[in-house]
């Protein structure tokens, strides 16, 4: 089989602003936005990953043309474990978590894209699945709702077709409760008994705090609650899950498998959030899923569901995919025809590696 090098990449920026801005118990989110890597071969081949573009975007591009680029040049793409290692070691000295680990995704998510398109395989295939097809719930539901915005927003996603639905709880920065679990109480009453009920405190509580609230909102039905501390307090978040039966669903701020290890190993997690954007792309994530099937938790990745939506057809504790309400437009505006929801399920596209096409006149017009 002949090999096909890296000929040539690029690194691409689009932002879309959010109206009003959305806020949530710790911030206020102004601009949503990718970063978009193209990894072109001699053959003509083109591998296409993705990370964010929120915050810190061009540094992670100037990261990736600077220091990633030219030590990928004429390399074999399907060579991902040992690209992955290299780069680890290359860079540690500047990050181990953060804009370094979501520069590699980036490349490495692409570099899987080109396996998949080398191979000819969507990658749900080429990594040993057979599901065609995986739960997705909706996620919006912001504290800077007020309560009709809230139920409108809950029902219009039930509307829609979604059996399974998750909004933010830490109103007023965290610091009243009792109007969170009204809001649980007022959704839950709005969507019937039968959709899955997920709530989000994006690290807002102390643990003692959190327990409190969980445990009075546990009778409205909760699949699981997100984040309840911040996310580097290990300590905090198994003393949650200690307090509640609620399932605990934290891991979209870990980087690596080693994060992710010390949740498991502190029994800080019933549900893993990793995100491959972030947390190292599809080579960590397998590694990631791993750890998770043999802790018995489920996996459940943050957001991108159009990048993880091949792995999620691979594993066999796949929980569910997350869609942003958020990225609803740019998602649509950066891919030709990507996957949509339907009936709460996303479908996984037969065509090689991810199964997705960026439309490249919106990039290069609305792009940098």
């Amino acid at each position: 089989m002949k090999t096909d090098l890296i000929r040539a990449i690029d690194v691409h920026l689009v932002s879309m602003p959010v109206a009003g801005g959305l806020t949530d118990a710790t911030r206020k989110v102004e601009e949503i936005g990718f970063l978009i890597v193209r990894v072109h071969t001699q053959q003509g081949r083109e591998g296409i990953g993705v990370t964010y573009h929120e915050v810190g975007g061009e540094a992670t591009r100037e990261l990736i043309i600077r220091n990633m680029v030219p030590r990928l040049l004429g390399r074999d793409p399907l060579q991902t474990e040992a690209l992955w290692w290299e780069f680890f070691h290359y860079l540690r000295g500047v990050g181990r978590k953060g804009l370094m680990y979501c520069a590699l995704s980036a490349i490495d998510i692409a570099l899987w894209d080109l396996k998949g398109k080398f191979f000819d395989l969507p990658l749900y295939r080429l990594l040993g699945g057979n599901k065609t097809a995986v739960p997705v719930y909706a996620s919006g539901g912001w504290t800077s709702y007020d309560d009709d915005q809230l139920v409108a927003e809950m029902g219009s996603i039930v509307d829609r077709g979604f059996k399974a639905l998750k909004f933010k709880v830490g109103v007023e920065a965290g610091q009243n409760i009792n109007r969170d679990v009204v809001r649980v109480r007022k959704v839950r009453e709005a969507i019937g008994p039968d959709i899955k009920i997920l709530v989000d405190a994006n690290n807002c509580f102390d643990a003692a705090t959190a327990v409190q609230l969980a445990n009075r909102i546990r009778d409205y039905d909760i699949t699981l609650f997100e984040e309840p501390v911040f996310a580097d307090d290990i300590p905090g978040l198994s003393r949650f899950r200690r307090g509640t039966d609620i399932p605990l669903a934290t891991g979209e701020h870990e980087y690596t498998k080693f994060g992710v290890r010390d949740l498991l190993l502190n029994e800080a997690a019933d549900i893993v959030q990793a995100d491959g954007a972030r947390a190292g792309g599809y080579t960590e994530m397998l590694k990631i899923a791993a750890l998770t099937q043999a802790w018995n938790v489920k996996f459940a990745p943050h957001a991108m569901e159009n990048i993880h939506l091949n792995l999620m057809a691979a594993l066999p504790n796949g929980f569910m995919l997350e869609r942003l309400l958020m990225f609803e437009d740019l998602t649509q505006s950066v891919f030709k025809n990507p996957p949509v929801p339907v009936d709460g399920m996303m479908h996984v596209p037969d065509l090689p590696g991810l199964g997705l096409n960026l439309d490249m006149d919106f990039i290069r017009s609305e792009g940098r």
